[in-house]
């Protein structure tokens, strides 16, 4: 996407998309997975990106691949109460997440796991406002850029920690519309042509 062409979809942006382990928090190693609130390490730059994007008056959602519960290896409960914790840290920051949403099941069988859309269909149910064509979705792996890639979003890929590289990575970087080191530089880059 060209610069122009970029400005002009920052520009509308009403609702904005995040993924959360590799965006908000520090991603755990491949294989292993953020359980508990102790294991949950907001990275830096985050509460604040949260709060511009609050300020600017963009509508945020969570939306997050939670294969670890389909595994047994925690609850539902458990990355509710993750999300719970992490809102009173954002709401002592004077910043908010307006919807957190999560798909539970492993990799078939299911219409939410990203790529596929069903968490966005969770959340226009619950935000009838929301339309794809004016949101843009902000994400770490191919799979994330591909969920907001179907739905005609904006899309940003965070690429700034290269230890955390997962498969798809390079195809990643060619199908989203910017790429940004952090979830902070990607909200500079969006707010920049806000109007």
């Amino acid at each position: 996407m060209d610069a122009s062409t970029f400005a002009a979809r920052a520009a509308g942006i009403r609702t904005c998309f995040l993924d959360r382990d590799g965006v908000l928090n520090r991603k755990m190693p491949e294989g292993q997975y953020v359980r508990r609130w102790s294991e949950f390490e907001v990275l830096p730059g985050v509460v604040e990106a949260i709060r511009n994007l609050n300020d600017a008056g963009i509508r945020i959602i969570v939306v997050s691949n939670q294969r670890g519960i389909a595994k047994g290896l925690y609850s539902e409960t458990d990355v509710e109460e993750i999300h719970a914790r992490f809102q009173h840290v954002l709401a002592a920051n004077g910043a908010r997440i307006d919807g957190f949403y999560f798909c539970p099941h492993d990799k078939a069988g299911c219409d939410c796991r990203k790529p596929r859309i069903g968490m966005f269909d969770q959340a226009r149910h619950d935000f009838p406002a929301i339309a794809a064509a004016s949101s843009a979705m902000i994400g770490d792996s191919l799979s994330d850029i591909e969920f907001g890639h179907r739905l005609g979003m904006l899309t940003i890929l965070l690429d700034g920690d290269k230890s955390q590289e997962r498969p798809g990575a390079a195809e990643a970087v060619v199908l989203a519309d910017l790429c940004s080191a952090s979830l902070a530089q990607a909200v500079t880059a969006l707010l920049r042509f806000r109007q």
